[in-house]
């Protein structure tokens, strides 16, 4: 009886229903988000509503009258098919496309819908006996008219189109637009939507994205969202810079800050020399993007109380200005307390122990200081310098590799020694590889100022040869374990050639 009263109001009407219920129980279930479940329950309503009003239309007929009025046949007729579609598209762009894996922009489901409705319309407008021609013809002539009226309002359309189409920004990015930095919550037609950290919600047109450039913030190919920050500080130039960053980098890397990843990791950098302090900075990568202040502020307690405990504290901005009376007398004192320094450094090595006071303060002329800092190379395995270094203050390793490209260390020096010793004397290429393990620095002796010694005092080069024969003796042994080709190398050369090669290459 219902089915034949149905079919009575318009000709497959209990079939469209039927359509409209299974894809109703389908679709109820199969779309999480708010918003479709709430498109979803407009059109059913729309759908009951038509139903109510054909069969109110059919019980209140004029006496004689076979059924509804036909004008409210075609209205409902018109919602009905709306409301179907409508349903259509929920669950191609909804359901079918996200099971293949396929997610595309919301304004495509929305074009869809638009022209699944325009061409509805006509084709009930043309079995209804409307000019299409005509309609056309108006419609073209209105587009027109109304498109010239509203050019801002269709680039704001057209830019919601291009913005969602080529996935430029997405809601849930964050973005910086000028003095605007927020976070997508909505691209529609006219406008995007950005909240601030600030609970403001900044409605930027699309057409301003479209014409300006933006940032969007933590993203990069292949990588997770994460955003890369920046904490400065000062510290005076009384600390050494490699400790300075030895220490905060130690500290970041141990402590779990939530919202630093782990990967890249935090590190510490000397970013510029002001006129009283070293500037430096503390790079980390934000996971959670909302909190950047306090998540700042945990790393800047951090590094903080990580100077502290090394006895390193923040630089006090300062100007000083040194009114010193500059005389002959106080140069000389100057330059007399730094020659004693060099005086002293050359006497403590064994290569110049046979010098007396005024051959070791004209050498000390020639010096240069050397300064290094850890992993500083000095002297590299097999280049040819030709130069003595002496080590004044702090640590070297002494790194030897053999032909088999294995490298090992086989000794640490301290301050005393000296190296480099085999490239002044004899002009061979370097021995070992000689690294700087802490903060230190050196004096360098080049061969043209050890030459005029030499020249004054022949019977040093015996001395050095003799010297260069013993620690040869103490390089073999160190070097024991290496193959047979770089042993026999090592052990190639005596005393008497050592003593050959030093006359020949400074020509006495």
């Amino acid at each position: 009886m219902i089915d034949y009263t149905l079919n009575a109001l318009h000709d497959g009407a209990g079939l469209v229903l039927l359509c409209f219920v299974l894809l109703c129980g389908l679709l109820y279930r199969g779309l999480p988000q708010r918003d479709d479940r709430r498109t979803l329950t407009l059109a059913s309503g729309f759908f009951a509503l038509t139903f109510l009003a054909l069969i109110a239309g059919f019980v209140l007929r004029p006496a004689g009258q076979a059924g509804p009025d036909p004008r409210l046949v075609y209205a409902c007729v018109f919602v009905e098919g709306l409301c179907l579609l409508t349903l259509v598209i929920l669950a191609f762009f909804r359901a079918l496309l996200p099971a293949l894996n396929f997610h595309p922009p919301k304004i495509l489901q929305d074009l869809a819908t638009a022209a699944l409705w325009a061409v509805w319309a006509l084709v009930l407008l043309n079995v209804a006996g409307a000019s299409l021609t005509g309609l056309i013809t108006t419609s073209a002539v209105l587009t027109a008219v109304i498109g010239f009226a509203m050019q801002d309002t269709l680039g704001n359309v057209l830019g919601g189109l291009a913005i969602q189409l080529d996935r430029s920004v997405k809601v849930g990015e964050w973005i910086k637009v000028g003095d605007v930095n927020g976070r997508v919550v909505e691209i529609g037609w006219r406008h995007t939507a950005i909240e601030t950290r600030n609970w403001e919600t900044v409605i930027l047109p699309n057409s301003q994205l479209m014409k300006n450039s933006f940032l969007v913030l933590g993203r990069r190919q292949g990588h997770p969202e994460q955003w890369r920050r920046w904490v400065w500080f000062n510290i005076d130039y009384r600390h050494a810079p490699s400790e300075v960053i030895r220490v905060v980098e130690r500290e970041l890397r141990r402590a779990e800050i939530p919202g630093v990843a782990a990967e890249p990791a935090p590190n510490c950098i000397m970013m510029n020399f002001d006129e009283s302090y070293g500037r430096y900075a503390v790079r980390y990568w934000l996971t959670d993007l909302s909190r950047d202040d306090p998540t700042d502020s945990q790393v800047r307690v951090l590094v903080y109380l990580a100077l502290q405990r090394a006895g390193i504290p923040l630089s006090i901005p300062a100007h000083a200005i040194f009114m010193t009376e500059e005389s002959d007398e106080r140069k000389a004192r100057k330059a007399g307390e730094a020659q004693a320094k060099r005086i002293a450094a050359l006497k403590a090595v064994d290569l110049f122990a046979g010098l007396n006071q005024e051959e070791l303060a004209a050498l000390a002329d020639k010096v240069r200081p050397a300064p290094f800092s850890p992993g500083t190379v000095l002297t590299r395995q097999g280049d040819e310098a030709h130069w003595l270094y002496i080590l004044v203050e702090g640590n070297c390793d002494v790194i030897l590799q053999n032909p088999g490209g294995e490298a090992r260390q086989i000794g640490t020096l301290g301050p005393g020694q000296f190296f480099g010793e085999w490239g002044l004397l004899t002009g061979e290429p370097r021995h070992a590889t000689v690294i700087g393990r802490a903060d230190g620095y050196c004096l360098r002796l080049d061969k043209e100022a050890f030459r005029s010694t030499l020249q004054q005092r022949p019977e040093l080069a015996e001395q050095c040869s003799k010297l260069l024969a013993a620690r040869q003796d103490a390089f073999q042994h160190a070097a024991k374990e290496l193959d047979e080709a770089a042993r026999a190398k090592l052990l190639a050369q005596s005393a008497s050639d050592i003593l050959d090669k030093i006359k020949g290459f400074f020509g006495v």
